[in-house]
């Protein structure tokens, strides 16, 4: 420990010496007593006074404290007193050196996250399309058909589940996950090159219980839409606009996206439920 009065320092050249602090001081860090110090007032000037409070310093800081305070004087001896707030601005000017960080969060303007639940709503179903060509999915293949099927071949009829969803985001239609029936495989929709694609994905189902758009994992998910007596449309979640469709020119069709009232393709659907 060592206390003030073992500094080589005069307090009074911190006043009225230089403004600058000369490098070649070499003040040493030390410490004060606690035990022994008390707080002292100095009177500076006319309403001025520096209070020497117990939080432990260096002379260092002592020193540029006291040469903050000789800045001040120039604008006291003008005759101009400094209000308080003024005070404080040069005070901090004087000591601190302000460093502004911007920080930039991710984010878009207006952008809302979106988020899905699956909920215990889970139905057996088959589809077809207006024509009656029915969804078939050959073994080993990663897309789906539209054909008008005859009989004795009903079994190529692909067997869907439709898991159901509710979101964090306000949505006037129920969401839907379309997956075939004992296998991990579910319709997916993203963008490719200016257009949706759809596919098929294998993916646990412990991972889709939970869904944020901004995981990309909305992908799975459509949007299920009644348009007409016993009719439904499919909007995908990630791509919205774009519609699970079937070819209304020929048969064996891959069962693809497409825009809203598309030429030649058939976007609604009636479900036809199953045990």
């Amino acid at each position: 420990m060592c206390d003030i009065e073992a500094m080589p320092f005069d307090l009074c050249q911190a006043l009225d010496g230089p403004l600058e602090l000369e490098e070649t001081r070499g003040f040493e860090p030390c410490c004060f007593n606690m035990t022994d110090v008390q707080d002292e007032v100095f009177r500076l000037d006319e309403g001025l006074d520096l209070v020497v409070s117990h939080d432990p310093m260096t002379m260092q800081r002592v020193a540029t404290l006291l040469l903050a305070v000789n800045r001040m004087k120039k604008p006291l001896i003008r005759g101009r007193k400094l209000s308080e707030d003024e005070l404080c601005c040069v005070i901090m000017d004087s000591l601190l050196d302000e460093t502004i960080v911007n920080t930039t969060e991710n984010f878009s303007l207006g952008a809302e996250r979106k988020t899905f639940q699956r909920v215990n709503s889970e139905n057996m179903c088959t589809l077809c399309d207006t024509d009656q060509k029915a969804i078939v999915h050959g073994s080993g293949e990663i897309k789906l058909q539209a054909i008008t099927l005859k009989g004795g071949n009903c079994e190529r009829t692909v067997n869907f589940k439709l898991s159901r969803y509710i979101s964090t985001a306000d949505t006037k239609y129920q969401c839907v996950l379309l997956s075939i029936t004992n296998h991990n495989l579910h319709l997916s929709c993203f963008m490719k090159d200016g257009k949706a694609v759809l596919n098929l994905e294998e993916c646990s189902k412990e991972t889709l219980e939970h869904i944020s758009d901004d995981e990309n994992k909305d992908r799975f998910l459509f949007y299920k839409r009644v348009t007409g007596v016993s009719l439904t449309t499919f909007e995908s979640v990630r791509c919205p606009g774009w519609f699970i469709s079937t070819s209304n020119d020929s048969e064996r069709q891959p069962v693809e996206m497409c825009v809203a009232d598309a030429a030649r393709r058939v976007t609604s659907f009636k479900i036809n439920a199953t045990k």
